[in-house]
This record gives structure tokens, sequence and C-alpha cells, in this order.
């Protein structure tokens, strides 16, 4: 009985030849490249983001309840009698909501928490750059919103919202700056304080938020734009200032005006207080 050469191992011919059969020496012990990097990071944050149930209450429900509420309960509210009416005006407010909500609170957690239980230490003695990890988080959160808008947009299409190309295209950059705004704001508030402060602190800034934006939907939609800068806080500075050039400059597009306004309004209180 004849026994063979062990599996990977030259062979004498191969040994005389100078030679060794391929994939002897792999895996070939490196970094993978960055977009690999990047790219698992995203995937990662994206399924994490996805499976966390409290995260799933702050992106999807309670965006998709507060719309549903808002154009089918019997409520006076001002705005139209039927639900295209109400799509028309609620749809993009709910969307910044959401925006706050995924960016910026589930974010903020997120951070913290990874902070306290040593995840982000960990990823610090990996290959991956520290803005590979702020990268992956953002790449996540920026797939989460686009997820937020097809369902909270087709959700309006079906109680009547048809809103124009043009519009939509304004839309989709003012939510891409307003959840880039919301995410540093998320990071800077979890990397900084203590995990049980930035959810104390998320929560209610969130809430304090969606105040400030309700106000911003009722004055746009009453016509006293010149004076809700009255109401609202001084601290908001150029943010204020842009969101008044975006009005002037999309007249016929409200809805999108409202959607501009509360980003920038709630963007900029956050950031006072922090």
């Amino acid at each position: 009985m004849t026994s063979s050469a062990p599996t990977g191992l030259p062979r004498p011919a191969d040994r005389a030849a100078g030679t060794f059969p391929d994939g002897l020496f792999r895996p070939a012990p490196r970094a993978a490249s960055l977009p690999a990097m990047i790219a698992a990071q995203s995937g990662l944050e994206l399924k994490l983001l996805l499976r966390n149930g409290e995260q799933l209450l702050l992106t999807m429900f309670i965006p998709i309840t507060l719309l549903v509420g808002l154009c089918l309960l019997p409520i006076d509210t001002g705005f139209g009698d039927g639900p295209a009416e109400r799509a028309a005006l609620f749809v993009p407010a709910i969307l910044t909501v959401a925006v706050m909500s995924t960016a910026f609170t589930g974010q903020a957690i997120a951070v913290g928490f990874d902070r306290r239980y040593g995840a982000l230490k960990r990823l610090g003695a990996t290959p991956i750059p520290r803005w590979g990890i702020i990268a992956g988080k953002s790449i996540a959160v920026l797939v989460v919103v686009a997820l937020q808008s097809v369902i909270l947009g087709g959700i309006g299409a079906a109680f009547g919202w048809r809103p124009s190309p043009v519009g939509l295209l304004i839309g989709a950059v003012v939510l891409a700056v307003g959840t880039a705004c919301f995410a540093a704001l998320g990071l800077l508030l979890g990397g900084t304080l203590k995990a049980e402060v930035v959810l104390a602190l998320a929560n209610l800034l969130w809430f304090v938020m969606g105040a400030i934006a309700s106000l911003v939907v009722v004055r746009e939609h009453e016509g006293r734009v010149d004076g809700d800068e009255h109401h609202l806080p001084r601290q908001q500075g150029a943010l204020g200032h842009v969101a008044a050039d975006v009005q002037r400059t999309l007249q016929g597009h409200e809805q999108l005006v409202v959607a501009a306004r509360v980003v920038a309004d709630a963007a900029g209180v956050a950031a006072h207080v922090l």
C-alpha cells in the first residue's frame, strides 16, 4: 500500500525543480482594499439598524403612523378636507421627521452605546480608518433614509400626493443635505457624552425638534412666514437665512419650502443646544 504526500505539501519533483504548487502559501494575510472595508462596514451598520427594534420604531413605525393618522383621522387641521390635500402638506414634513429620527436620534444612541460596550475601540484595532467607520455609518443612514423616502412617498401617492419632477429632484437634494447635517450632529453627540445621557438628550431633542417642525409647518401654511422668525430661536443663525433664501428661490414649490425650513430650523436648534 503506497501513501501519497499530504495535501498541500510540495512533492519531491516540485522541490527538486524549486517550484511549489499553487495555493500552498495562501491565504496571504493582508488588509482588504479600502472600498471592500467600507462596503463591509456599511453592510454591518445597515444590518444593525434594520435589526434593532428601537431603531425601527423611530425610523419606520412613528413616521408612517404620523402620516397615515394626519391624512385619515377626522380631525380639523385646516389644511384641506381630503387626504390628498393633507398628504401634499404632511408628506414633506413627515420626511423631515424621519430624517431626524434616523440620522440624528438613531445615530447618537447607537454611537453612544457602541462606545460604552467597547465596539468602537475594537473597530479601532482593525485596518479600517476612522473616517471609514464614519463613512460606513453615513452610508447606512443614507440607505435607510432612501428606504423611508420610498415608503412614505408611496403612502403619500396612495393618498393623492402628486409632486412635480423638479420638486422631487430638489427635495432629494434637501433631504441629502439634511441627512448629512443631522448625522454629523448625531455622531458628535454620541461620541462626546455618556451613553445614558445621550439616550435621554437625543430623545428630548427629538421631541423639541418635532415641535419646532410642527410650528414651521403651521406658520408656512398660514402664509405668515415673515413673522415666524420671532417664534423660533434666534440662534439658528446662518441656517435660518439659508432657509429664507430657499423659500424665495422655490416659489411655487410650497411643500419643498416647508421641508427645507423644517430641516434648517431643526438643525439650527440642535446645533445651538450641542
